[in-house]
């Protein structure tokens, strides 16, 4: 839910949470000037940490969000280290920031560490302190690094000192309800902002689901293709199998005969033509995970498309093997079967 407003108070902010609190069915409502996974970023800022050199007086870029008390609550985004924000720091502008776990590790070490600790946008602009670390959130999508962010507060003191002070004006509400997504629902949504002013305008009302469902989509297609190309390969091994085995069986079907003739088991005969085909898949796996490995860094693209899986994962690998042997055994399991049913007098007369 959009508010665009460019004269929106942090005040009508918060009368709009305390309305869409008194929801039936609602557990927590937060906001935010932008949320994850949607790829909207509200900007980047110099940070500064205090006791860190900066050569040339320029520090890095962070991407920063301003965000409500409640909101990480709302969210289920995990405080690592500290708190959230309070309501009185809010209206009070009290110097207090919020930060990532990835930007705290960065620059301190460990969240824990971060706590107490001051950061600032410009050389100019007043130190603020840590009170908390988050999680880190994958702001654009979990295909792309989640970024370090600094977490302002939804009214905090401006760059230029305590007289002035940043608000967010287009703000994204987050709300928590086992009735998220029903038509009813929504309504009393509209209603509840409405209520307090006719002229908000709510737009964009949808589920975290449809966003992470909206950012995935792109990856789910192409992992749907892949998936696609990976199951015409196993087809297509299984059929080199079973055409190579086949065509050892015919080539050595007189010395399948002599084997019977001598007293050979036929069970043997197709454990001997099933290890043939095993040996050439034993073969094909060993190579295929030594490359694997090899070129596993170049292969690191396509690993980001599965969010926590790398190339070179051991239980991947092991499960792709085990399949391949699958798909041998199966592909030999017919020519096998041919060869152990081979008539001895038959064998012997035939070229």
């Amino acid at each position: 839910m959009k508010i665009g407003n460019p004269q929106m108070t942090t005040r009508l902010q918060n009368d709009i949470i305390d309305k869409v609190a008194a929801i039936p069915g609602v557990t927590s409502v937060g906001f935010a000037g932008a949320m994850p996974m949607e790829g909207i970023e509200i900007g980047w800022d110099d940070i500064f940490a205090e006791g860190k050199s900066y050569p040339g007086e320029t520090a890095p870029l962070r991407l920063f969000n301003h965000v409500s008390p409640g909101f990480f609550r709302t969210a289920k985004t995990r405080i690592v280290a500290g708190r959230e924000f309070t309501w009185p720091e809010v209206y009070n502008r009290l110097p207090v920031v919020i930060v990532s776990e990835n930007l705290a590790r960065e620059l301190w070490g460990s969240p824990t560490a971060a706590i107490g600790k001051r950061i600032r946008r410009w050389n100019s602009s007043p130190w603020t302190e840590v009170i908390g670390v988050v999680q880190n959130i994958y702001q654009n999508g979990v295909q792309e690094t989640a970024p370090t962010i600094v977490y302002w507060p939804a009214m905090a003191v401006g760059y230029w000192g305590p007289g002035t002070f940043d608000a967010t004006r287009s703000a994204i509400f987050i709300v928590r309800s086992d009735r998220a997504g029903t038509e009813s629902f929504l309504s009393e949504l509209r209603q509840a902002v409405w209520s307090l002013n006719s002229n908000v305008a709510v737009a964009s009302m949808r589920t975290m689901q449809d966003i992470y469902g909206q950012s995935l989509a792109r990856t789910s297609f192409t992992l749907v293709m892949l998936g696609i190309a990976g199951a015409m390969a196993l087809v297509l091994g299984f059929v080199g199998i079973y055409g190579v085995i086949s065509y050892a069986v015919s080539q050595r079907t007189r010395e399948i005969g002599i084997r019977l003739a001598l007293g050979a088991e036929r069970a043997k005969i197709s454990r001997m033509v099933i290890g043939q085909g095993l040996r050439l898949a034993l073969a094909g796996v060993v190579v295929g995970a030594v490359a694997t490995v090899v070129l596993g860094r170049s292969l690191s693209s396509f690993s980001q498309l599965l969010y926590g899986v790398r190339v070179t994962n051991p239980a991947i690998l092991a499960a792709v093997s085990f399949a391949v042997v699958i798909v041998a055994v199966v592909a030999c399991y017919l020519p096998a079967r041919r060869a152990a049913s081979v008539e001895p007098m038959k064998a012997l007369r035939s070229e």
